[in-house]
């Protein structure tokens, strides 16, 4: 007989800001993204990696989503 284990389900985490589409709201975007996972205690690997993708999303929205008053959301879920 097969007898499934419960399996805890933990909370989920977000993290969310509204910046600048700026090259200065990008560089933000990556060091909030990094502090956040950190206080999170995510491995130094994942850390590393959500930053390399943060900048260049953010790099992007700086760059091609340049209009007045339109800004960029970061948004970060751990589940």
């Amino acid at each position: 007989m097969n007898i499934s284990t419960p399996q805890l389900i933990g909370a989920v985490r977000t993290f969310a800001q509204r910046l600048s589409s700026t090259r200065r709201g990008a560089r933000l975007a990556r060091l909030l993204a990094v502090e956040r996972l950190m206080a999170w205690e995510m491995s130094p690997g994942v850390i590393e990696s959500a930053a390399h993708v943060v900048a260049e999303l953010a790099a992007n929205a700086a760059l091609h989503g340049r209009l007045q008053g339109r800004d960029f959301l970061l948004a970060l879920t751990l589940d």
